[in-house]
């Protein structure tokens, strides 16, 4: 009597699993659903961006991607700013992004910039700064995400902190590999063009009712905006660095100095200290000492508050 062969059942393929759970739509229902969100985000964020900010903001839908979580987000590059987020009973993740120009441009009007004389600014990872702005756009943009697919049910987006691209580490829940939908959004400030992308599982899409929101609580004033924005801005903290003159040297005493040599300040009196931040000047100080420690003291000033604010931040 011969064996039985037996032969193992052909796994099935991972695109057509996905569409069977409900994991992956077809691309005409996902269009939709991002063209309706998309339609959302340009009717009612220009407006309460304008009420806020005290200048006008242009947002339109600029299409949608789709793709696996991970090398979709991999794909936009650096030079932006991102964070994870969370909405109870709706998605337990989604991921908001804006390119870094459409920050570096919010901030500079915020700062009294004309728009109009803002040329487009060179794409780059934000600082410290410039994140806290970008955290406070996140917000709006959730908010008006959370009226468009949640109804009200009261719950508030939750929202991870704002970083950089270039600081993503991949996870390792096996969510890199979700298939996922990106909406993006254009953005313009002046003559400035930028984005901002929305990134949501597809498998959170295709059960989401989106919808118009209803009239929302009075927007913040643009005084309580620059408010918000200058407290985030004095509490975050900056690097100094003290520069002092030392007695000029010849190349040849230079390329002969030890350990232990001694190169004498400029200065025989109070020897002039110039303090700056991301390479700005800010502040003419003396050198001194304090106990154990070596201090400045300042002396002067290479402007008023507000410019002071302005060369810290750019």
């Amino acid at each position: 009597m011969s064996e039985a062969t037996v032969t193992a059942a052909p796994s099935l393929d991972p695109i057509v699993l996905a569409r069977l759970t409900g994991k992956l739509g077809d691309t005409a229902t996902i269009s939709k659903l991002c063209a309706t969100l998309g339609d959302v985000f340009a009717e009612f964020l220009p407006d309460m961006l304008e009420s806020e900010l005290g200048f006008d903001v242009a947002v339109s839908y600029a299409g949608f991607e789709t793709g696996k979580y991970g090398p979709l987000i991999e794909g936009l590059g650096g030079a932006m700013a991102m964070c994870d987020a969370s909405l109870r009973d709706w998605c337990d993740r989604f991921t908001l992004i804006c390119d870094s120009p459409m920050i570096i441009t919010l901030v500079e009007n915020m700062l009294g910039a004309v728009s109009d004389s803002i040329e487009d600014p060179e794409a780059r990872p934000l600082s410290k700064i410039e994140l806290d702005l970008a955290a406070m756009m996140f917000d709006r943009i959730s908010s008006v995400l959370k009226t468009a697919v949640s109804g009200a049910n009261g719950y508030e987006p939750f929202l991870g902190h704002a970083h950089n691209a270039e600081t993503r580490k991949p996870t390792e829940d096996g969510s890199e590999n979700d298939f996922v939908a990106m909406v993006n959004m254009a953005v313009g400030i002046g003559p400035v063009l930028s984005t901002f992308h929305v990134v949501i599982p597809q498998s959170v899409l295709l059960k989401s009712t989106i919808s118009a929101p209803k009239a929302a609580n009075a927007p913040k004033t643009r005084v309580e905006w620059s408010e918000r924005l200058g407290e985030q801005v004095r509490r975050s903290k900056v690097t100094l660095e003290a520069r002092i003159r030392l007695e000029a040297q010849t190349l040849d005493t230079i390329s002969r100095l030890q350990a232990g040599d001694i190169i004498p300040f400029n200065e025989s009196g109070d020897v002039r200290v110039e303090v700056n931040a991301n390479g700005r000047n800010l502040y003419v100080c003396e050198f001194g000492r304090s106990g154990a420690r070596y201090t400045v003291r300042v002396k002067d000033t290479y402007g008023s508050e507000d410019e002071l604010l302005q060369h810290i931040i750019g």
